[in-house]
């Protein structure tokens, strides 16, 4: 049966990640299917759950730069990028970084880059806290799906195959967030 946390257990939701739970959790405008990055066997269950092909690449969501810095290559990105990137942090802006060796190959699905955001919406950001780092962040949706913008949608889609649901509501976008190449600038994903 799927656990249902509210934000008052959001430290019961990080512990359920850190054992290798796979839980939906509302961010900017749908909810999002995350699990511990590092954790292979999480993440494949989670692609599972998707029916996505094991090729395309998921984002990480951070609540700090902090949190996401030790996924991007550094020594590919000029330092004045780089102050303009995170000038636009916390917010609902995706950029896609030059990764660096910390980053699990199988996050991103045979991709050079890694898509990283630190976010602004609180139950997302209070949920990385207190998992003490970054997510994965992908709509919480079977392939192909409508994203879920409920904890109801999400239990329609994936009843009890998912592990918890962070019950709290979405952001205010209408849709995801735009993503960027942080080296260029070009928009990836309008």
């Amino acid at each position: 049966m799927t656990t249902h946390f509210t934000l008052a257990d959001v430290d019961a939701a990080a512990e359920l990640l850190r054992r290798g739970g796979v839980l939906a959790y509302p961010t900017e405008a749908v909810y999002g299917l995350g699990c511990d990055p590092h954790n292979r066997e999480a993440f494949e269950r989670l692609f599972a759950l998707k029916q996505r092909p094991p090729t395309q690449g998921v984002l990480l969501i951070g609540a700090s730069f902090q949190q996401v810095a030790r996924y991007i290559d550094h020594a590919e990105v000029p330092e004045d990028t780089l102050d303009r990137i995170r000038a636009t942090w916390p917010g609902p802006n995706t950029w896609i970084f030059p990764r660096s060796p910390d980053v699990p190959a199988w996050v991103t699905g045979g991709h050079t880059g890694i898509a990283l955001r630190v976010t602004a919406h609180e139950p997302a950001a209070a949920l990385c806290r207190a998992f003490g780092g970054p997510l994965v962040s992908t709509s919480a949706n079977p392939h192909g799906e409508p994203p879920a913008r409920s904890s109801a949608a999400v239990t329609a889609y994936f009843g009890d195959a998912l592990d918890a649901v962070l019950d709290a509501p979405v952001g205010g976008l209408a849709s995801p967030t735009v993503i960027r190449d942080a080296l260029t600038g070009c928009i990836i994903r309008p």
